[in-house]
């Protein structure tokens, strides 16, 4: 099955369109399948009075500023969704508010993502439910029940589910990844999931893969140098190229192999079997012992090297030299 692999902007762009544009563009050359954003209302998710996660920013007075700056218009959201599809790319985009369902509903979002700090906004996730779409849900700060819940909040509409195991840490350690939920939701849930990883590493997502996940998300950033709150936690274009390969590579390396299945391999064994000579000059009537034995390539050209057992104890019928093949008509 194929991976579906989902970059993620977020605020890397600053509140700036143009660079926005600039990182479609640059993702379309990555091979990734879908381009995620967030849509932030100011007035509808947040007030005065909300702190900020990381107090990065001296530019912006508050928090509910720092989202003012990061709103775009209902048309700019619409070029932004006409641009990823014209380069191929799906359009998601994660709400924080009602309002941005509307907003996501109105220029035709088909797909969207439930952020970890939202998974347990049943408001929010009453208005999800009731678009029909198909919902990806995150479970950073979510217990196995907290997400089971949440999933079973969707039965009504059975909108399609899928989930990311998350760790809400920027950038995530590697022994906070949780690569051991991936097959717990394999065994609890019947679902397609995945991972959403924060960790700035490449790793983690290959390994997803390798051990059945089916959805990747990460942050994409042009350098971690970067100004912004998740720049350290994000991949840059040229490891996004590289993860995108190895996703695809491991894809392949998965194909089921029969081991059985040698015949394929028939000529390659007679270039490297080995048939069975001798390692000194002899006589006849000598008596053949596992000292005077050695194995030569290629296979045919003596006794099959691994029935060396056959041949102790048995009496030469003509004399040989050293390093030749010994065959069954040598033998009495």
């Amino acid at each position: 099955m194929k991976t579906y692999i989902i970059a993620e902007i977020g605020q890397a762009h600053e509140g700036s369109l143009g660079i926005l544009h600039s990182y479609i563009d640059a993702l379309s050359e990555t091979g990734v399948d879908a381009i995620k954003f967030q849509t932030h209302i100011a007035e509808a998710e947040s007030s005065i009075y909300e702190p900020f996660r990381i107090n990065f920013s001296s530019q912006d007075s508050s928090r509910y500023e720092y989202w003012k700056r990061m709103e775009f218009t209902r048309r700019e959201w619409k070029e932004i969704k006409v641009h990823c599809e014209n380069l191929g790319m799906d359009f998601i985009s994660s709400p924080f508010s009602n309002a941005a369902v509307d907003l996501l509903e109105d220029i035709g979002t088909k797909k969207y993502k439930v952020g970890s700090g939202e998974i347990n906004n049943f408001l929010l996730l009453e208005k999800l439910k009731r678009t029909g779409k198909e919902i990806i849900l995150s479970s950073g700060m979510s217990s196995l029940n907290e997400l089971e819940e949440s999933i079973g909040f969707f039965e009504e509409y059975k909108n399609k589910i899928s989930i990311l195991q998350c760790t809400t840490n920027y950038p995530t350690q590697a022994e906070e990844i949780g690569l051991n939920v991936l097959e717990t939701f394999k065994t609890r849930f019947n679902l397609p999931f995945g991972l959403s990883d924060h960790s700035g590493k490449i790793y983690p997502s290959l390994a997803a893969v390798s051990l059945g996940a089916t959805i990747l998300e990460f942050h994409a950033v042009f350098d971690r140098r970067i100004f912004g709150p998740d720049s350290l936690a994000s991949l840059t274009i040229d490891e996004i190229k590289i993860l995108v390969e190895g996703v695809r590579f491991i894809e392949k390396a998965k194909t089921i192999v029969d081991k059985n299945d040698t015949l394929k391999f028939k000529s390659l064994k007679e270039i490297f079997g080995k048939s069975l000579a001798i390692n000194q000059n002899m006589q006849a009537g000598d008596i053949i012992t596992f000292e005077c034995l050695e194995s030569k390539k290629p296979f045919g050209y003596g006794i099959e090297a691994s029935k060396y057992l056959t041949v102790l104890g048995k009496e030469l019928k003509v004399p040989l030299k050293k390093w030749d093949f010994l065959k069954e008509e040598y033998l009495k």
